[in-house]
């Protein structure tokens, strides 16, 4: 009896464990750690070029903790503008590796000014202003999530 006891409690560990391990990484979800910590966001994704045109354009509010992930088919020049959007953003732009490349924060709603992200983007993660200053989020900062590739990734799924 005991044998058989344990026998279930070590496949009850090893299934916590898988589980806990795959639930690491979602798609509704993005993770970003630093020297100033750690933060999980709620995102909605675009990745096709209809959702990444709208973005967050006409949305009077965003939720805390809450944002959007731009998801690109590969590392590109990308710009943003502020046309139709009513909430001031943090804009993140991270390349292939996960790793922030660089960020601008407070966009101001409506300004059509372009927001230069880099050269090699590959996601940009819009989150409400003041987060980015809030958090301490920062240019080296490592952001995961499954579109990123494990074999680049610094800190993959």
């Amino acid at each position: 009896m005991r044998k058989a006891g344990a026998t279930y409690l070590g496949a009850a560990l090893v299934w916590l464990a898988a589980t806990s391990a795959s639930a690491t990484c979602a798609r509704d979800h993005v993770d970003l750690r630093g020297p100033w910590g750690q933060a999980r966001f709620s995102v909605e994704i675009a990745d096709t070029p209809d959702s990444r045109a709208t973005g967050l354009m006409h949305r009077a509010e965003m939720p805390a903790r809450s944002g959007m992930l731009f998801v690109y088919d590969r590392p590109q020049r990308v710009a943003f503008w502020m046309k139709n959007t009513l909430i001031p953003l943090d804009m993140i732009f991270v390349g292939a590796d996960g790793v922030v490349s660089r960020i601008h924060e407070n966009a101001v709603p409506g300004d059509l000014t372009s927001i230069f992200g880099g050269d090699q983007v590959f996601v940009v993660l819009e989150v409400n202003a003041g987060i980015v200053e809030s958090y301490g989020i920062s240019v080296g900062s490592e952001m995961r999530h499954e579109v990123f590739s494990p074999e680049t990734a610094k800190w993959s799924c």
